[in-house]
């Protein structure tokens, strides 16, 4: 008789705390939902920023871009390729090296 009063009371009390672990369990859980939506939309905006920095990249660095501001703006002159001297150095063996 007194198992079973025992075994009685502690269902009777294990009830409410089970209850109050699953609140504790949803709060919480809502806690890491917010912080997680949090943390998404930081990426969606580091993504955003990312994207507009390349499209800035890419339009600075046009060759159209840069031709215009070597022509207009440090009044450079296109050279024919005619014009180019190219110089190739064959490998020559390095000079060896005394070690002391």
């Amino acid at each position: 008789m007194m198992r079973r009063t025992i075994l009685l009371y502690f269902t009777v009390l294990s009830i409410p705390v089970l209850f109050g672990l699953n609140a504790w369990q949803a709060v919480r859980y809502t806690a890491l939902e917010r912080e997680t939506m949090r943390f998404e939309d930081a990426q969606e905006q580091w993504i955003e920023s990312n994207k507009r920095l390349i499209a800035g990249i890419a339009v600075l660095s046009s060759p159209e871009r840069v031709e215009n501001i070597a022509l207009h703006d440090l009044e450079l002159e296109k050279i024919s390729p005619e014009a180019v001297l190219q110089i190739k150095i064959t490998g020559a063996p390095a000079p060896e090296r005394e070690i002391p």
